[in-house]
Parts: C-alpha cells; structure tokens; sequence
C-alpha cells in the first residue's frame, strides 16, 4: 500500500473517529475570547497568517466570540509548543499556530520535550507549501552550486525551527556548506540580518511567507531562490531546483518525507491535547466554513497569501504519519541534526 492511500485510509479512519454529528455540534458554543498565539515574532508570516484566520473564524462560531492573537515566540516554536500542552485551557479557547520544524523537534529532539504535537487536537491548515533556500543578492551566491563551494551564512530562529535542522539536512544530502547562525529571534529579525548583510540568507523559509512579508525580494529580484523543499514541486518555481530530484537514495528520501512533512500542512493550527469533542467539532467546522468566506478569501488575496486548506482531521492523519516513520529514520535524523 503506498504512503498517499494510507494516508486517505488514516483520515477516513479519523473523520469517523473524531466526528460528531451535527446536532451534537449545533449545541455547542463558545462566549469566551478566544486567542491564537503565535509561534512567532510580530509581523512574521507565522503572526501574519494567524492575525488572517483571527479576523474571520469568529463569525463561524457559535456564540460569535472575538478572537485575539499574541504572538509567543522563542526556541523555534518550542515555547508555544510547551504552553499549549501543559497549560492551555481545553475549551476551545485557546488555538496556536506553528512553524513545520516545532511539529518534528519531539521526534528527532535530545531535549526529551514535555509535549508531542501528534496529540494535539489540530483544527485545520489554510495552505500547502514549499520551504526554499535563499540568498541575498548581493551577496555572490546565486546557485546551489556555489553553496557547494563555500561556506554560506544562514540564519536561524532556534533549535526546534526548520532553518536550523533544514540547513543541516541539505548538508548531508547534498553536500552544501550550509551554516547556521542561530538564536535570532523570529523572520522579521532574520530579514534585517539578510538585508544589513550580517547574513549572507536563510535556509528553511517558507515562500508564502516571503510573499506576505517581503514581497519586492521576488518583484524587484533582490534574492536568489537557490532551492526548494517540498513534498511536492513548485509550479511558482519551474527553474529552482528540487530537493527530491537531487537524491536518489531510497533512505536519503525516506529522510526527506520526515523532515519536509510539515510542508503539506502549512499554516496549521491546533488547540491543546485532548480538548473537549464538542469543542473539537465546532472549530473543525467553523475553520472550514472560514476556508469558503468570500471575505477572507479577499483578504487572503491581497496578501498573496494561497488558500489551499487541509482540514483537522487530515491534518491529524497527516501528523500521525509523520510520527509513524520508522525508527532508524528517525534516529539517522537524531544523528547528524544533533
């Protein structure tokens, strides 16, 4: 059986599993604030898309409840991560918004975190994605080729992030001269380290957020896009290499489906580990009525943000898989991203 009909199998099986009837759903409600933390810094695509979904879902709710964002950054996302398991209120007030790399760190961390994302109770994903490697323009690499060459700066946003272990990963497969430069805050201090030239790039930075953040880098071509990394090929990118179309290895892909999991559940978000069924249907609901609004899909539009939604329960399915790869992947993962 191949991964993509187990994949279908895992959310058949969890639609039936989850699911509630609608009239369960219909007695539902919730009056209290709701708030979205952020798994990143303010102004970041992770904050962006976040504030996006806030100013609509709401209106899907029964009970009509205003929705606020906090952003809540530190170590990658691990921070939220944490909050959102071990103290987060389970009634369906409390939702976060992560970067990929927060959902792999419980499996391929030596931290031994307290949380393990594929318990959350996740509610839904806007859009689909492509993380890519970039550099500044001015600053002589122009090609994957010569990051194979010479030592390349990058920077990177903490332990549990995609552009510190991304990086590595391209490293081992590729044979690149990645190196991370990490402990910076969160995107919007990794775009002024790019720009002021403390940093030659990033490594590990998702294209819709380049596009909702920084959109003149592609418009005025201030950056070189020197790969892309992704479950699946960029129709945006036909001319930037792709990281699957560089491996040949059966092991060295098995890797890659780990380590770029995430991307086909991008701007996911989740309430806490066993969060009331009731509460679980009534935001898996209305998160998918937000998906069909013609006002965020306007708002949606204006941001350059793609609108490709996975829902909660495929999103679960999608982070049961990823925890289910088999152990020497995930312990060669531990190996070299350690």
């Amino acid at each position: 059986m191949n991964s993509q009909n187990s994949i279908r199998m895992g959310v058949a099986a969890l639609i039936a599993s989850f699911g509630l009837a609608s009239s369960v759903c219909a007695q539902e409600t919730i009056n209290k604030q709701i708030s979205i933390y952020a798994a990143g810094t303010a102004g970041g695509g992770i904050d962006l898309f976040g504030r996006l979904l806030g100013r609509h879902i709401g209106n899907h709710i029964a009970g009509n409840p205003s929705v606020v964002v906090q952003v809540m950054p530190g170590a990658g996302g691990i921070r939220a991560a944490t909050f959102m398991s071990d103290t987060a209120p389970k009634d369906g007030t409390a939702l976060a918004t992560f970067g990929g790399g927060t959902i792999l760190d419980p499996l391929v961390s030596p931290r031994d975190p307290t949380y393990d994302m594929s318990k959350f109770t996740w509610v839904g994903a806007i859009s689909k994605d492509v993380s890519v490697c970039m550099a500044w323009g001015k600053s002589g690499f122009n090609n994957l080729d010569d990051v194979r060459k010479r030592e390349m700066i990058v920077a990177g946003t903490g332990a549990g992030s995609e552009t510190d272990t991304l990086p590595i990963v391209m490293n081992e497969l590729l044979g690149t001269k990645f190196k991370v430069i990490t402990g910076y805050l969160g995107s919007q201090q990794t775009i002024l380290a790019i720009e002021g030239g403390e940093v030659h790039g990033r490594c590990g930075f998702s294209l819709s957020s380049i596009k909702s953040t920084k959109l003149d880098w592609i418009r005025d071509k201030k950056i070189n896009i020197l790969l892309q990394m992704a479950v699946e090929k960029s129709a945006e990118l036909p001319d930037v290499p792709f990281v699957f179309d560089l491996v040949s290895k059966p092991e060295d892909k098995q890797l890659l489906q780990l380590v770029l999991g995430p991307t086909g559940m991008s701007r996911a978000f989740a309430g806490p580990p066993n969060m009331a069924p009731g509460k679980t249907e009534l935001l898996r609901r209305a998160f998918d009525a937000t998906m069909k609004d013609p006002a965020f899909l306007a708002e949606a539009k204006m941001m350059q943000a793609e609108v490709n939604p996975t829902t909660g329960e495929g999103v679960q399915a999608l982070v049961q898989t990823i925890y289910a790869t088999p152990k020497p992947v995930v312990e060669r993962a531990k190996k070299f991203l350690n």
